[in-house]
């Protein structure tokens, strides 16, 4: 059998008209509109990162019926900074030497989730679902955007790794949050308390805020590392919770705010034209990463009886990325924040690593046709 090779994506003989501002905004309204019912009614339910789910189901309905919207760069960036300023701010700065003092915890869970990624490339290309290396980085856990672009750096096809990297990402951020509301149970204690959605402007602290989202973006354009946009607001943050300088305001109403367009970001992927391109190959690859994510449930459950971690903060350690979803799922839920992203941030950054020789070796080991 030969290895799967997907049909080339069929382009149409004329190029269809570009939509006029009028069209565009009346999509962008639309989108606007299906975005906030789908997260009322996830958030009436009580469902985790309601407010990045709905945005990210519309964003894909809108994608797939062939009206999509464009997503300014800046916008998708900017929200991945906000993002980073929230885990930041929830993360203590003693956190390295936590790492550093329960180093076989995290060499343990890294190592597990890196394996299971890494063998489901290997059966995935053994399988001839996908060619070689490409299956490998389709399979690596951590920032979707940053495996499509090394993927292509080290000769793999970008598309089908971006196809499935993103399908990772959406079906991991949907079954975490069914996971932390129906599996694992919300907290004890009564309803949650009132959010307020407009407190008082803090100018002084959204103005940080501001500073470290554009320092962020312009250490993403230096180091040419999309995770850098969410990575480099983070430890900025961390940094100023150990000093006395003012630190970043992150009111409701601007982290609604960015989750939605982080929802959208990941939403707005699946085209019609790249899920086409690998139509042949979805089934299979759906049933791998279901599987995927059952194998790091259970590594989670092991992980949190070794360690005496409540079960919904491992699973969540655990999940195959990626981080900024992963992020808001552990900020709309009763866990231990500081492990998880030490967890995550770890574990992206061992695949950052060693993600290519990894995948050059795993796929060194499928049998030739």
């Amino acid at each position: 059998m030969p290895v799967f090779k997907p049909d080339p994506v069929q382009e149409d003989a004329v190029p269809s008209a570009a939509p006029s501002p009028l069209a565009l905004a009346g999509r962008w309204a639309a989108m606007a509109a299906l975005s906030a019912a789908l997260a009322g009614g996830l958030d009436a339910v009580g469902l985790p990162a309601a407010f990045l789910l709905g945005p990210m189901l519309a964003a894909a309905a809108m994608a797939l019926s062939g009206r999509a919207v464009p997503l300014p760069r800046a916008a998708h960036f900017a929200a991945l900074g906000v993002v980073g300023c929230m885990v930041g701010e929830a993360t203590p700065p003693t956190v390295l030497g936590d790492i550093l003092d329960h180093w076989v915890v995290f060499l343990v869970g890294v190592g597990s989730v890196v394996g299971l990624a890494g063998g489901l490339g290997w059966l995935l290309a053994r399988a001839q679902v996908l060619p070689g290396t490409t299956a490998v980085w389709g399979a690596w856990p951590g920032a979707a955007s940053a495996m499509v672009i090394l993927s292509d750096a080290h000769g793999a096809d970008m598309r089908l790794v971006a196809v499935m990297q993103y399908l990772r990402v959406g079906l991991v951020a949907a079954s975490a949050a069914l996971i932390a509301r129906f599996w694992v149970g919300v907290p004890e204690g009564g309803e949650a308390a009132a959010v307020e959605w407009f407190p008082a402007l803090d100018l002084l602290g959204l103005g940080v805020t501001a500073a470290v989202v554009a320092a962020s973006l312009a250490i993403g354009r230096i180091v040419r590392m999309p995770s850098a946009l969410f990575l480099a607001p983070m430890a900025i943050a961390i940094g100023l919770n150990a000093t006395d300088l003012p630190t970043p305001a992150l009111p409701h109403w601007l982290l609604v705010g960015a989750y939605a367009v982080a929802g959208w970001g990941i939403g707005l992927r699946f085209t019609r034209p790249i899920l086409a391109h690998a139509a042949r190959a979805l089934p299979q690859l759906f049933v791998g990463i279901m599987a995927l994510i059952a194998l790091c449930f259970g590594l989670g459950a092991a992980l949190a009886a070794a360690t005496g971690e409540d079960l919904l903060t491992a699973v969540l350690a655990t999940s195959p990325g990626g981080m900024d979803s992963v992020a808001i799922i552990a900020a709309s839920s009763d866990v231990d924040m500081p492990f998880v992203m030490a967890m995550q941030t770890a574990r992206f950054l061992a695949v950052l690593f060693l993600g290519p020789w990894l995948a050059r070796l795993i796929a060194s080991w499928v049998p030739r046709a």
